[in-house]
């Protein structure tokens, strides 16, 4: 289950409102602000709504690893595709094809 802290991160990788959330989850407003303030705890069910739409958007969250919980923004293949293209400009190129 996500945290508060991931939802509103994750909201800003994908650069969506929390209306947009709310209209993409089926969420209100008001229950994802009072998630993200750690004012109210939503039941699994609503955290896992908001999850899928931050998924769907381009989130991807990690989960405890011993380096703690995050989130980070998927890459999709056009934009690995790019990326290889650029480091093959002069740089060094790196092993770090994202799948």
């Amino acid at each position: 289950m996500i945290t508060g802290a991931q939802c509103r991160a994750a909201r800003a990788l994908v650069e969506w409102t929390r209306e947009k959330l709310a209209g993409n989850s089926g969420v209100d407003a008001l229950v994802i602000e009072e998630f993200e303030r750690r004012i109210t705890l939503p039941d699994r069910d609503i955290c896992d709504r908001l999850q899928s739409a931050l998924e769907n958007a381009g989130a991807a969250f990690i989960a405890e690893n011993g380096g703690g919980i995050g989130v980070r923004l998927k890459l999709n293949r056009s934009e690995v595709r790019r990326i290889g293209v650029l480091e093959n400009e002069g740089g060094i190129v790196g092993t770090d094809a994202v799948p």
